[in-house]
């Protein structure tokens, strides 16, 4: 038997989710509705999640699921068109109205168990979800919804990382504040600096950023409108301070040193052009195909919907974890800068997103897409803002903010 967390560490782990994370860092209230998402093969973490919830008074609506016995590879080995696009409207319209929160956790028993599949399949079934996720915006956007992402550790992902298994969870725990006696309110200490920087960011209004590096020439126009956001629990953990720019003002281009998991084959070596706005070019040293299918999912999926960065001084990771949600967080020698292609994030309108119709927010530059896809670099980069009374100002250098 492989390593697993102690009985007290899952415990704080999952009241850190429920006390914390949920309600955007106020935690579920008595009577509440907790979609909790998991596969098997966190069980464990899953099982004191459920508990937890209980114990807060909450409900919960069931999404286990098995991802120990190779049906994924089967499914996009086997499923037709019709059955990688099947949508469940009423289903799902009811999973919608029904939850008030959602927890996601994210483990993998195989993390090359897709390394094989069609890529064509993969998106395929990636869009069917549009609609689903639509829905949850809209009712996250009017303040009824909240969610949030962990990682539980498995054998394969540990392998994946190079790290032992106790070595990939030592930096679960100490990202975590597992090992805290209370880890809720070191989380509430840190949300409170990253709402602090986010201010900051906003108040400046920045009309336009200059990403500069070695591997990066990019500028990006911020657009009317805009806030910054970070803290808050939306993921555990996030050290991530973030914004989703006008889409049209992309021009340059940027590479990323670190790989990309989201669609099941690795991606690597990533390098992204773009021209009024949208990749006119890409490349990749490993599984270009399936980028170039990413960006083709549809019209939105070539244009940036978030531009973030993490300042190295507050980022408690410090290993490759082979896991996006940790890898956008990594602090290390540059701190990090990522950028999502696909969908924005329009709880960054500076007004109230749950009013902002579809028709504005494309006025404004946001971006719609069915995929929001997070690339990344822990390369050296100077981040500059351009303001809207004519001055300029370094936000960003060395992997620490200067505000």
């Amino acid at each position: 038997m492989g390593y697993q967390p102690s009985p007290r560490i899952l415990e704080n782990y999952a009241m850190v989710l429920v006390n914390f994370a949920l309600g955007g860092g106020k935690g579920l209230k008595k009577g509440e509705v907790v979609y909790l998402q998991s596969p098997t093969s966190a069980l464990p973490l899953y099982t004191a999640i459920r508990k937890a919830i209980i114990s807060a008074g909450g409900h919960m609506i069931n999404g286990l699921y098995d991802d120990t016995s190779g049906l994924a590879k089967y499914f996009y080995a086997q499923a037709t068109d019709e059955q990688l696009g099947k949508f469940f409207p009423m289903y799902f319209r009811g999973l919608v109205d029904e939850a008030d929160h959602r927890i996601a956790i994210l483990a993998k028993h195989d993390t090359h168990e897709l390394d094989k599949a069609d890529p064509k399949k993969i998106i395929l079934a990636q869009k069917s979800t549009k609609l689903l996720m639509d829905w949850f915006t809209h009712k996250e956007n009017a303040g009824r919804y909240t969610w949030t992402i962990a990682l539980y550790g498995t054998p394969s992902m540990a392998k994946e990382a190079g790290l032992g298994e106790a070595e990939y969870w030592e930096q679960i725990v100490r990202t975590c504040y597992l090992d805290r006696p209370d880890p809720v309110t070191e989380w509430k200490r840190i949300s409170r600096r990253l709402q602090k920087i986010s201010t900051t960011l906003s108040d400046l209004k920045i009309e336009r950023l200059h990403v500069r590096g070695p591997d990066a020439d990019l500028w990006l126009k911020i657009g009317p409108n805009r806030r910054w956001l970070g803290g808050g629990g939306r993921n555990i953990p996030s050290f991530e301070v973030f914004t989703s720019p006008d889409w049209r003002g992309s021009e340059g281009w940027i590479r990323f040193n670190q790989p990309l998991y989201y669609y099941g084959p690795t991606v690597k070596g990533i390098e992204l052009h773009f021209k009024n706005g949208r990749v006119v070019k890409s490349s990749a040293q490993q599984n270009h195909k399936l980028l170039q299918e990413m960006l083709a999912t549809d019209k939105g999926a070539a244009q940036i919907g978030e531009f973030s960065l993490t300042d190295k001084r507050l980022s408690h990771i410090t290993k490759f974890m082979a896991e996006t949600l940790y890898d956008e967080n990594l602090g290390g020698q540059y701190g990090n800068t990522h950028i999502a292609v696909g969908r924005s994030y329009l709880d960054t309108y500076a007004g109230d997103a749950g009013k902002l119709k579809a028709p504005s927010a494309k006025g404004l530059g946001f971006n719609n897409s069915a995929v929001h896809t997070d690339m990344i670099s822990t390369a050296d980069r100077t981040v500059t803002a351009f303001l809207s009374d004519g001055g300029q100002k370094v936000i960003y250098k060395k992997g620490q903010f200067k505000l």
